[in-house]
């Protein structure tokens, strides 16, 4: 076997095409020999794992290998994914999570708890508990995770703000689907998905006063963020104070008269809609855009993408950095949530579209907008 392995290593730069390279894998899965393809993708990681820009043939059969390995049902190919992601060669905080987010999807909790006893790092296990908390499993229940999930020693890790529940606002989250061969997710954004509101002619609009800060762009833009660092992507994020009540109705007003950079150039013949969504549709969303990325990117996949999803959350309704979720989630239901979408210039509507809005009982207006195109 180490002969093949080193045979398939040997040729791999030259080739053309790396389908049969996939299918020897796949006959040696079918045979039972889940092995093979660990000790191959570290063979391949040893020699080409390291190099700048790691060529496409490579790119392209690890991922095979590994996918094969973490979707297939059967705790042995956990054991061998396991085993793959653990090695010197490949140790990478990125591939951790995209692990996770395939272990996750594909088996139950009580053939993933070898990854809390077994060889894995840290970081993947923080990441596994979480994708499992999304997919329903009760983590502190489950025997050979609860351990570790429970345990103080890694409360400092990010991902330990997150609950180990789903909320009410998170609902049951949008997940992506793996097989050996790609993925597929859905996308809750976009104009098209808004429902138009119904507008108050002649109501009263207060005025605003814009206190956008640095540090509150950032954090309503948290879940966004990679869009427009790893893709085409744009955001704009802004706070404003209210001088007075909004009127039922009067959203879409009060929007047009923020000075929006991406509602600029909005007239009679500019699609425009605006529509009252409850928190845990902006949650959805938030959640979508984080976890999937945008055109060009894979996003923070399912662990970290609820945790930017929260930041963005607690950001846009105000609440303090520092508070635990369930006073994020109690503030955001005290807020008005609108979704809104444009034709304008600024947003590609192409397929990653974001507009929300959110007006706090202490009369702050924030507002997140965001766009992506390939």
């Amino acid at each position: 076997m180490a002969d093949h392995i080193q045979t398939i290593v040997t040729k791999l730069p030259g080739l053309e095409s790396v389908t049969d390279v996939w299918e020897t894998a796949d006959r040696r899965l079918a045979l039972g020999d889940a092995a093979f393809l660990a000790d191959l993708g570290i063979a391949l990681a040893g020699a080409y794992g390291s190099d700048a820009g790691r060529m496409w043939q490579y790119r392209s059969v690890f991922d095979h290998l590994l996918r094969q390995l973490a979707v297939t049902p059967g705790a042995g190919h956990v054991a061998e994914a396991l085993r793959l992601v653990s090695s010197a060669e490949t140790a990478d905080r990125g591939l951790d999570r995209y692990v996770a987010s395939l272990l996750a999807s594909s088996h139950p909790a009580e053939e993933l708890a070898v990854a809390f006893t077994g060889h894995a790092s840290e970081e993947l296990r923080a990441c596994l508990v979480h994708e499992l908390v999304l997919r329903g499993s009760d983590v502190t229940e489950s025997p050979g995770i609860a351990g570790w999930a429970t345990s103080p020693h890694w409360r400092y890790h990010p991902l330990a703000w997150l609950p180990l529940t789903l909320s009410d606002v998170e609902g049951q989250p949008g997940l992506p689907s793996y097989s050996a061969h790609g993925s597929s997710h859905s996308m809750p954004y976009g104009p098209r998905a808004n429902r138009e509101t119904r507008t108050e002619t002649g109501a009263q609009i207060p005025s605003a006063e814009e206190t956008t800060t640095e540090a509150a762009a950032k954090g309503i833009g948290t879940a966004v963020a990679n869009w427009a660092e790893e893709s085409n992507g744009r955001i704009e994020a802004r706070v404003f104070d209210l001088a007075g009540p909004l009127a039922a109705g009067s959203a879409r007003s009060l929007l047009l008269e923020l000075g929006l950079e991406c509602l600029k150039g909005t007239g009679r013949k500019t699609a425009f809609t605006v529509a009252g969504c409850p928190p845990d549709e902006a949650w959805g969303v938030l959640f979508a855009a984080a976890s999937s990325g945008g055109a060009y990117n894979s996003g923070a996949r399912g662990a970290y993408g609820r945790l930017a999803a929260w930041q963005s959350l607690a950001a846009l309704s105000g609440t303090a950095e520092s508070s635990p979720a369930e006073e994020v989630e109690a503030r955001a239901r005290d807020c008005a949530w609108y979704s809104f979408g444009a034709d304008t210039k600024w947003f590609e509507c192409v397929a990653w579209d974001i507009g929300l809005a959110s007006v706090s009982p202490d009369r702050r207006l924030a507002v997140l907008a965001a766009t992506d195109t390939d």
